[in-house]
């Protein structure tokens, strides 16, 4: 029986009482939907609508829902996951199941579980992140002092160590994980007591639900409690942002394992090969990675779309917001185990990747810099004196320090043997010595950093779950 046929003479149309249907993708919600209705029984047992020995059956009953499990099967009967929770209730203790729905609504309901299924995600997703961070963190330890090219337009521009280059994924995913917290802090209200649009019509204690389920506080209006879907659009934005950073990423290692760049060696536990070419190893993991980035954004796009123009309050147009939020998030949980596992064994060819560095003038902007500090030479001039030294560079093939004193005056530069000291990898990178910068001692101040903040949120994590 519908939780709704009593007003209706006449069934639904077969093919749109299953086209309307939410079960086949809601049941995901079953742990949801039994904690949130455990707690309204509480309420409802305060209020003097349940009798103490009929809440401990209708608490043992939703105990063994849960202990059933997710249903595989799709009971084309059942409407959704608030319905086959009453039903299959009513089936273990009988009649009393049907006072459970005293005082509430499904609209209610599903704000409730979404916002419950969106906070563990979170957490979830939060834990992988960190993971992926100390996955890259452990690899810039073991680069040391490294050192690769860095790239503008694509094009070689300066020197910089690979721990640098590293630590600026990890202050990508970061951010991520605190767009995801502060999401979560936002989100963090009960919707229960809210009825359908109104408010509850019995003297429910909210705040007791809203404490038993781990919110910070009851919501503070019905039309938007049941109408709100905020938090759904916040967290797959989030996601979609994070889904970018991991895009990136993952070109980055595509395209520093070609045979061109040579900078990374592929793990073959990420990697596939090719049915036709023998020789082949593809980076199908960081590929994949790459395109959810679409998928995940067009989530977000779906659902800021079908938000656009709803009237107040609950609209049926609501339950096409469930499944793309469920795919964002099982997506990126997907995506952040896999690039972890990537990003934990991938190997780096050190010895290119310095090579590379030191060819194509990459210290022409340390020379510059260098006339300016300490020959007094305004920017603009320096400028144009390197970019003189460097065209005589590309005739030749050689480097800046590979000129000689006289090809270097031609060019205006009073090279001393300050100047050519200046033109070393070693030197390039010391002159960056500012917070964030790719000087050695600023690099090792990041990861110290950085390990720190690991550290501290994992112990306030860790004794959050004690």
């Amino acid at each position: 029986m519908k939780m709704w046929s009593g007003r209706f003479e006449e069934p639904n149309d077969p093919e749109f009482e299953q086209w309307q249907r939410s079960f086949p993708y809601d049941k995901r919600l079953l742990p949801c939907e039994i904690a949130a209705s455990k707690a309204h029984a509480r309420a409802l047992a305060a209020a003097r609508i349940f009798t103490p020995s009929e809440l401990n059956e209708v608490l043992r009953g939703l105990d063994s829902i849960l202990k059933e499990g997710i249903p595989t099967a799709d009971f084309p009967e059942i409407e959704d996951v608030h319905h086959y929770v009453e039903h299959r209730l009513s089936v273990l203790i009988g009649d009393t199941a049907f006072k459970l729905h005293t005082g509430r609504s499904r609209n209610e309901q599903i704000a409730t579980d979404l916002r419950l299924y969106t906070r563990d995600k979170i957490d979830e997703l939060s834990d992988l992140l960190l993971n992926l961070i100390s996955a890259l963190l452990d690899q810039a330890h073991r680069a040391g002092a490294a050192t690769m090219p860095a790239y503008t337009h694509l094009q070689r521009a300066e020197p910089v160590l690979v721990a640098h280059w590293l630590l600026a994924y990890c202050e990508m995913f970061w951010r991520d994980a605190d767009r995801l917290a502060d999401c979560r802090r936002r989100m963090n209200r009960c919707p229960l007591g809210s009825g359908a649009i109104a408010g509850a019509i019995l003297p429910l204690d909210r705040a007791a639900m809203a404490a038993e389920l781990g919110f910070d506080a009851p919501t503070a209006n019905s039309m938007d409690a049941t109408s709100d879907r905020d938090f759904a659009l916040e967290f797959v934005q989030s996601l979609s942002t994070m889904s970018v950073h991991l895009s990136r990423m993952a070109e980055d290692m595509l395209l520093y394992s070609t045979q061109e760049f040579g900078f990374v060696c592929l793990p073959e536990r990420y990697s596939t090969g090719s049915s036709a070419m023998p020789q082949k190893k593809n980076a199908d993991s960081m590929e994949i990675l790459r395109s959810k980035a679409a998928r995940i954004s067009a989530q977000a796009s779906f659902l800021l779309t079908t938000m656009k123009a709803l009237p107040m309050a609950y609209n049926k147009d609501l339950q096409e917001t469930q499944q793309p939020l469920f795919d964002a998030a099982e997506q990126c949980l997907a995506m952040l185990k896999i690039a972890a596992g990537f990003a934990s064994c991938v190997t780096f060819n050190l010895a290119r990747m310095a090579n590379a560095a030191t060819s194509g003038c990459m210290n022409a902007f340390a020379a510059a810099g260098h006339l300016v500090r300490y020959q007094g030479v305004t920017f603009r001039r320096a400028h144009e004196m390197v970019g003189a030294a460097v065209r005589k560079c590309i005739e030749s093939g050689g480097e800046i320090q590979d000129l000689s004193v006289e090809d270097l005056a031609a060019c205006g530069i009073k090279a001393d043997t300050a100047f050519y000291s200046a033109l070393t990898v070693d030197s390039a990178l010391a002159a960056h010595d500012v917070p964030g910068g790719t000087a050695p001692e600023q690099v090792v101040k990041a990861i110290k950093d950085l390990t720190q903040r690991l550290e501290q949120v994992r112990k306030r994590a860790h004794v959050e779950n004690a």
